[in-house]
């Protein structure tokens, strides 16, 4: 039969999380991604409060864009939103699939606690609802979203770099802010921190900010929650190294004086190119086999990092002149 999309035939069921309730609050989470790589890393956040914090626990669902092609998922989509307290969506930008996040979302977002969505198409953005905070707040990064918007649409390929470049000229608008309205304007640049920085970590403290602030059985509680962990947006990562690096020399100094791997002076040296979400997100798997598989093979490998499909940066940046 015809394609119904990429990622059509998978089951969003497979990834719902349910928890063990057990006197705590249970907060329903209900998200969609364009990038596969954020479930892995959404599910083991959840997975790790639900396992360790004594107040609050999580049930999440999500549903990849182009899942919401296929008529079963988006009837079980809109389903899931029903009793949802949070919905979080990012990057929505094939305007068929924007109109059907509206078309789910417009009518539960009055009851839901928050909902987030980082940038996307402009009538999604518009569903953003985080107590007082409206895109219009941001004043003069309004139109730095927008720029976003339009370059992203037109583009279609460098997301992650673009959002990178907004998150930090955002904190700076902050202290324009009346104070009353700029916490929740803050929460939401915050939140983007998060949700960039990817990871189970950041991802956990993200959740955590949400609920605190915004779930009302959560009112007056107070989690413990770490400040963003930032990544960098070009670098070198190696599965072993104990950092990214954003060096060439510094890399290649540890790259030298490593323990487990000696080899001759004329080895050949190999440059992998990678792409950020992966690795802060985790999924990088098939990135650490690959460089394993290489030296394995006798060859020094430097692989590189960039944010969007641009990769032009990393490669003039350190495959040049060491």
């Amino acid at each position: 039969g015809p394609s119904k999309g990429l990622f059509t035939s998978t089951n969003p069921e497979l990834r719902r999380v349910i928890p063990e309730v057990s006197g705590r609050v249970k907060v329903k989470v209900v998200y969609t991604v364009l990038e596969a790589q954020y479930q892995s890393a959404l599910t083991a956040a959840v997975q790790a409060i639900n396992s360790t914090n004594k107040t609050v626990c999580f049930e999440l669902v999500g549903y990849l864009l182009e899942e919401l092609r296929d008529g079963s998922n988006f009837e079980a989509f809109k389903k899931d939103l029903e009793d949802a307290n949070v919905f979080i969506g990012s990057l929505i930008f094939i305007e068929e699939l924007a109109e059907k996040i509206v078309e789910a979302v417009s009518p539960v977002r009055a009851r839901l606690d928050a909902c987030v969505v980082f940038p996307s198409m402009p009538a999604v953005m518009k569903l953003n609802k985080l107590g007082t905070f409206s895109m219009s707040q941001l004043g003069q990064s309004k139109s730095l979203i927008g720029d976003f918007i339009k370059s992203a649409r037109q583009k279609n390929d460098n997301f992650e770099e673009g959002l990178l470049k907004l998150v930090r000229t955002l904190p700076k608008v902050l202290k324009f802010l009346p104070s009353d309205k700029a916490q929740d304007a803050r929460n939401f640049v915050q939140g983007l921190q998060y949700w960039l920085g990817g990871n189970s970590d950041n991802l956990q403290n993200f959740l955590l900010t949400l609920v605190q602030a915004y779930v009302p059985s959560l009112k007056g509680v107070s989690f413990e929650i770490a400040e963003p962990e930032l990544f960098p947006e070009v670098g070198i990562w190696h599965p072993l190294a104990p950092c990214m690096y954003e060096d060439i020399k510094e890399y290649l100094n540890w790259y030298d004086t490593r323990r487990d791997l000696k080899l001759p002076a004329d080895a050949p040296v190999i440059g992998l190119v990678m792409q950020r979400s992966h690795l802060v997100t985790g999924d990088e798997g098939h990135y650490s086999g690959v460089v394993g598989e290489l030296e394995a093979r006798g060859a020094k490998v430097v692989p590189v990092f960039a944010g969007g499909l641009d990769f032009s940066s990393p490669v003039k940046k350190f495959f040049y002149d060491p």
